[in-house]
């Protein structure tokens, strides 16, 4: 004998989307694992329109402040 879920349908869904072939927790271990998202500001994003942009930007900043470091008087 086969057992039926009831689901209840949420008045949200719409009735084109179709989650059948979903696979429940597929990027749980990943997530779990932690993530690296940072969310810039709008006026930061005008600037810096992909990843790449912004880690080059960071490289940068990382080089000078290092440079800036080893020229402190003792």
């Amino acid at each position: 004998m086969k057992k039926t879920v009831r689901i209840r349908r949420d008045p949200d869904m719409l009735d084109e989307y179709d989650f059948s072939k979903g696979m429940r927790g597929k990027y749980a271990k990943r997530y779990a694992e932690g993530t690296n998202i940072v969310v810039l500001s709008p006026d930061v994003a005008e600037v810096f329109h992909d990843s790449e942009s912004v880690n080059e930007a960071l490289r940068v900043l990382v080089k000078v402040a290092r440079q800036k470091v080893k020229h402190v008087p003792a």
